[in-house]
C-alpha cells in the first residue's frame, strides 16, 4: 500500500481497515461497469503518470542551425478521489465484533467514483483529456422508442451496423440504470426473457452502466477500447477530529478509443 494513502495516521485498527477494504471490494465490482466491457491495463503503481501513444508533436526549431525537434504525445492519467466520512463510535464497534456496522458512506462513495468511472469511458471527460467511447463513435445512433420489447430491433439493427464497418463481435450491451431495469423486467413472447434473447443477439453480456444515459453497444473481441489504472482504487485518510473520521476512495486512470468505430449508440427518442 502506497504512503500517500496516509494510512497509518487514521485512527483506525488493522482489523478496521480490513474491514473497510472488504466492503469496497464487495461494492465496487457491481457499479464498475465499463471495466467488464472494455480492456482493462493495470494497476501500473501511483507512480504510473502517462499512456505512451507512439506519437510526436510538430517540429520545431532548436537554437542551433541544422537540429530540430518533436515533443513525443503521452495521455496523462487522472487523479479521481471520492470523499467520504465514518463515524469513530461505529469503527470502534466494529473492534469490538459488532456485525452491523454503518458503512454506508463508504457505500455511497463507491457508487459515486464508479459512476464518474464508467461516464469518463462511455461519454468522456473533456477538461481531464478523455475521448469517450460515445463523441468517438463515427455511428449515427439507433434511434428506439424506448418501448423495452422493441430492443431487439434496435440491438440487430447495431449488431449488423458494425459488422458493416467490419468490426466482428461478439458484442456487449451497455444500459444505463433507467434502460437496464425496463429490460430486465420484460419478457418475450412466451415468456423468454429479454435480457437473454438480446445476450443471444450479442453473443455477449449486458451490463448495468451507472453513469450512463441510454444505451451503447459494442464489440468484445479486444483491442478497441483500453482503461489504464495506475493505482487502482484505494482507500486513504485525511483528516479526524473526536467524532469523525475523514477518508476518501482514489484511482488513477486514463483511458483511450482505438477503434472508433467499435461502438454505436442506442438513443431514445
Amino acid at each position: 500500500m502506497s504512503d500517500h494513502l496516509l494510512r497509518r495516521h487514521a485512527p483506525l485498527t488493522d482489523a478496521g481497515w480490513a474491514l473497510l477494504d472488504s466492503e469496497a471490494s464487495a461494492r465496487l465490482p457491481v457499479a464498475l461497469g465499463a471495466r467488464k466491457l472494455v480492456d482493462f491495463s493495470g494497476p501500473h503503481g501511483w507512480e504510473h503518470s502517462a499512456t505512451n501513444l507512439g506519437r510526436v508533436g510538430g517540429v520545431v526549431s532548436a537554437p542551433e542551425e541544422g537540429v530540430i525537434a518533436r515533443a513525443r504525445r503521452v495521455l496523462p492519467l487522472a487523479e479521481v478521489r471520492a470523499d467520504f466520512v465514518l463515524q469513530r463510535e461505529e469503527l470502534d464497534s466494529a473492534d469490538r465484533g459488532a456485525e452491523d456496522v454503518d458503512l454506508g458512506p463508504l457505500d455511497d462513495a463507491a457508487v459515486r467514483i464508479a459512476r464518474v468511472e464508467n461516464s469518463a469511458v462511455f461519454n468522456g471527460w473533456d477538461a481531464l483529456g478523455i475521448i469517450g467511447v460515445l463523441p468517438a463513435s463515427p455511428h449515427e445512433p439507433i434511434v428506439h422508442t424506448g418501448r423495452a420489447q422493441e430492443y431487439d430491433d434496435a440491438v440487430t439493427q447495431a449488431v449488423a451496423a458494425l459488422k458493416r464497418s467490419g468490426v466482428d463481435g461478439p458484442y456487449a450491451l451497455a444500459l444505463g440504470p433507467t434502460l437496464w431495469t425496463s429490460v430486465i423486467e420484460a419478457n418475450e413472447g412466451g415468456g423468454y426473457p429479454l435480457i437473454r434473447h438480446l445476450r443471444d443477439i450479442l453473443g455477449g453480456p449486458v451490463e448495468w452502466m451507472p453513469g450512463l444515459d441510454g444505451a451503447v453497444v459494442l464489440s468484445q473481441r479486444g483491442g478497441d477500447f483500453v482503461l489504464e489504472v495506475g493505482e487502482d482504487l484505494s482507500i486513504g485518510y485525511s483528516a479526524h477530529d473526536a467524532q469523525n473520521v475523514s477518508l476518501y476512495l482514489e484511482e488513477s486512470l486514463s483511458f483511450r478509443v482505438n477503434t472508433p468505430e467499435a461502438a454505436i449508440a442506442i438513443v431514445i427518442e
